[in-house]
Parts: C-alpha cells; sequence; structure tokens
C-alpha cells in the first residue's frame, strides 16, 4: 500500500446543500390568484350562428332535401359584377322581399371566386346573413349541388311566416 498515492477528483464537490436533479421536488408555477369573470348574459332570442351546412329548427328530412338540392327553388338572386357594397344591399333586400312573398326556398349565386375558391362574396354572405335584419327569417344555409352552382352557390331555406288570422 505504499505505492498507493490519493485519488483525486478533478471536479469540485458538490456543495452538501445541492440536491441531485433527480431527487429535486420541482413545483409548479403558481398563478396569481385572480377573480373569474361573470358569466356573459346571452339573451334568450339570441339565434345560433348560421355558417353553410347549419340546420336550426329543422326536422332531418327537411335538411337533408336542402342539401341534396331536392327542395323546390322558389327565387334566385346572382350576386355576379356586383361589388361587395351592392351585394351586401341586394342579398338583405332579396332575403325581405323573399320572406314578405312567404317564398321558402332560395338560391344565391356567389361565384367561387377568382383564386383558390375563397371569392369575397362567397365568404361574405354567411355573415351578412347572420346580420339582425334578416337572421330572424334564415332556417337553414347550405351550399348548392353543381347543378345549381356548386361552391359558388347556396341555398338558404326561410322561415315560414304565420298567416294573420
Amino acid at each position: 500500500m505504499r505505492d498507493v498515492k490519493a485519488w483525486r477528483k478533478t471536479e469540485p464537490e458538490p456543495e452538501e446543500t445541492q440536491v441531485p436533479p433527480a431527487q429535486q421536488k420541482i413545483e409548479p408555477a403558481r398563478r396569481p390568484r385572480t377573480a373569474r369573470p361573470a358569466p356573459v348574459a346571452v339573451p334568450e332570442t339570441a339565434k345560433p350562428v348560421l355558417t353553410p351546412g347549419a340546420v336550426i329548427g329543422v326536422d332531418r328530412r327537411l335538411a337533408d332535401r336542402l342539401k341534396r338540392g331536392r327542395l323546390p327553388i322558389d327565387a334566385t338572386l346572382d350576386l355576379h359584377g356586383l361589388t361587395q357594397s351592392e351585394a351586401h344591399a341586394a342579398v338583405q333586400g332579396f332575403i325581405a322581399r323573399s320572406a314578405e312573398r312567404g317564398r321558402r326556398t332560395l338560391l344565391i349565386v356567389t361565384g367561387k371566386g377568382r383564386r383558390d375558391g375563397a371569392g369575397v362574396l362567397k365568404s361574405a354572405l354567411p355573415r351578412w346573413l347572420n346580420e339582425a335584419p334578416v337572421r330572424d327569417d334564415i332556417l337553414a344555409l347550405a351550399e348548392a349541388r353543381p347543378e345549381h352552382g356548386g361552391s359558388g352557390a347556396f341555398y338558404v331555406l326561410l322561415r315560414r311566416r304565420k298567416r294573420p288570422s
């Protein structure tokens, strides 16, 4: 044992207060406690947002007939060549007049757009149909079948008006 020399570590010894990483407790970061916001009161008369393919208050059979283009089209509006503001006014007036006249199924042709199928009028139509003056008259919105314009047209199903007695 006389030839044996003490072995020297090249690394400094860890301090006694350090705990190996595997044994360290990691506590989750705590967020400051804040009061929860009060729930937003939604009026009972608020209508769900209308999107293409959405059918609200319509039985399944009628919804399927609308989506498959099997309902007779009572009136058609073609928006080709109109500016966005002209088209918006035309849609609002068309829906109002059609509802007054008792029409039920409408076809609104927007066009597919110049590029990737995301035309300005095509993307704006669902937003326009959700606006207050006409939203109350609309039950359903569906993309048209190819024989009626395909993805560049929409079927709009209007609510039946109660007849005065």
